[in-house]
Parts: structure tokens; sequence; C-alpha cells
């Protein structure tokens, strides 16, 4: 792409200040990659004039955007908000080469999703790539499936512009539009001698039983948390796994017992070649799954395309 100037102020004489859009990406890779240093290899120039460009952005801005140190750089309160706008406009420049170049064609340009894990969300991955690829295979999906990272924060960021997650909200920036509600399963070796039953098991009939679950900052965990809290039940975290297949040995391993949303749920039990029991627990466990947006800025044409699709995809799941 061509590099573009943007005319965002005008010095004390009324003459416009042209800035170069490469800063601004420099500003982005150096904020993600956490250092001068490693922005500087990633990419391929020297890192002196790096930090000119750096220098450049903060005297335009009259602020300063980041603070060294020797554990690398991390973002003022300033540099937070130019972080998000240069996302937004690079993304809109992205665009806007994308809309010129199939100009009375196909839909084309670069859309983000992000698709919680430990949830209905995580299993529509394939099925999302493969009805966008279908249907315009001129939109570059890119997807995330994360643990560590907060979706809506990179929402805010305009590092993302939709996900599927867990929540209702309300967050400042950001816009839910609840989807539908995840019930929770508990998913077991027979060896825990937990009987096959239609109805749910209690609570309380899980006291000491060794779990399986993600850290807990996850909302998987919180909500589990929760249930054993309120109905004053030990609950017995003997590991914590952050991916789905090592949780799926594990448990078909007889290491621990799991409880999960029932598609993940399903697809333990799927993988795994032992017999084992998957019930609903009681007071039954419930979380609703939303797609998020941001409500500052609107979704590009390709955007609200993949957005259609994910919603079609997760109406399925209703059924």
């Amino acid at each position: 792409m061509r590099v573009c100037k943007h005319v965002s102020r005008a010095d004390q004489n009324g003459t416009p200040i042209l800035m170069d859009i490469r800063r601004l990406k420099s500003f982005i890779v150096i904020v993600d990659s956490g250092s001068i240093t490693r922005a500087a290899d990633l990419l391929h120039i020297a890192q002196p004039a790096l930090s000119q460009q750096l220098a450049a952005l903060e005297e335009h801005f009259g602020h300063k955007l980041l603070i060294r140190s020797q554990q690398g750089v991390s973002m003022t309160d300033a540099g937070h908000a130019v972080y998000r706008h240069a996302q937004i406009i690079l993304r809109q420049m992205e665009q806007a080469q994308a809309d010129a170049s199939a100009a009375g064609n196909s839909l084309a340009g670069r859309v983000s999703v992000g698709l919680v894990p430990f949830s209905s969300a995580a299993t529509l991955s394939v099925d999302l790539l493969a009805e966008t690829r279908k249907r315009h295979p001129g939109i570059l999906l890119h997807l995330t499936e994360s643990v560590g990272q907060t979706y809506s924060q990179m929402i805010m960021n305009g590092r993302l512009e939709m996900a599927l997650l867990h929540g209702t909200g309300p967050i400042k920036g950001v816009r839910f539009e609840p989807i539908l509600s995840e019930e929770f399963f508990l998913v077991a070796h027979r060896d825990f001698a937990i009987e096959a039953d239609a109805k749910p098991v209690p609570i309380n009939a899980l006291d000491g039983i060794p779990l399986l679950l993600p850290p807990a900052y996850n909302f998987v965990r919180r909500a589990v948390d929760t249930a054993f809290t309120r109905t004053r039940t030990n609950l017995k975290v003997v590991a914590e796994v952050e991916i789905v297949r090592t949780l799926a040995r594990a448990v078909g391993s007889g290491l621990g017992a799991t409880i999960m949303p029932k598609a993940i749920a399903d697809r333990i039990v799927s993988e795994s070649s032992e017999p084992l029991i998957c019930r609903l627990v009681s007071p039954r466990i419930e979380e609703t799954l939303s797609l998020c947006v941001s409500d500052q800025n609107p979704l590009s044409e390709p955007a609200l395309a993949v957005r259609d699709i994910l919603l079609e995809l997760t109406a399925r799941l209703k059924n």
C-alpha cells in the first residue's frame, strides 16, 4: 500500500502539519512488541530511526506517549488514546485500499474476529472460515481465540472488529447483543463412580472431587467458582488447563473431572476413547454468549458480511 499523509493539526501560523502514516504503524508495532529494539527488528529499520519516528509522534501530539524502562515500554494515557486511534486509522486505510481495488467487484478487506475459548464460539471457527471463503473470497478473515486477552478491550482499541464472548455488559465503548445461553455440564471418567443419569448431578455431590478447570480469570472458571461458593461446596482444582485438547485427554485418562459449557463438554466426550459421564449440574450453571462490537466505530461492509455469517452459525447452535 502506498504511504499516505494524514493532516491532523496546524502550526501556529495555520500551516497544516502532515504526519506519515508509517509512524502510526511503527508506534503500534512498538506497543505490541513491548520494546523499541524488538520493533526495529520486526520493521527492519535501525533503532535510532525508529526512536526518531516516536519522538516525531510525541512532538506532533504534544504529549509523551511511551515510558521506557529496563522491562520495555508502557503507554501513558495519551499513548493509549493514540494507540486506539492509530488502529482505527490504519484499518480504515487498509479498507480504503481494498475497496478501491475491488470497486465494482466482490467484497474485500481484512476482518478480525475474536472467539472466546471454552464456549460454543470456539466450535465455530472452521465453519466461519469456510463460509466466509465460500461467499466472500476477497475477505481476509483474522481469527483470534485467546484466553489471556480481553476481547472487549481489543475491540475498543481497534484490534478486533467483533467478538463472541461470555457476558452481557454493560462495558463503556462496546455494545453487547445476547445470542444464546450456554448450560454447563460435568464430564467425568467412570472411575469417579458418578452414575450415568439424565438427571442433573447436585453440585454438593462434587465436594472434594478433583477438577480440571481454566485459570481463575477465565469466565467459565468464575461461573464454576460462584456456583460452588453459593452451594458451600469445596471446589478442589488439581490443575488449571487452557487447552481443550489437553483437557479432553486428561479427563479421558481419569486425572480429574471438569465442568464446561455443553459444546465443549460434547467435544471432550467425542474425542475420548474412554466412556465418560456427561451430566448437567444442579443448581444449573448458565452463561450468556454475546456478540460484542464497538459502539463508536461502525462496521465496514466486509465486517457486516462476516457478522451476518456469524449470526447464522450461532443460530444453528440454538437448534
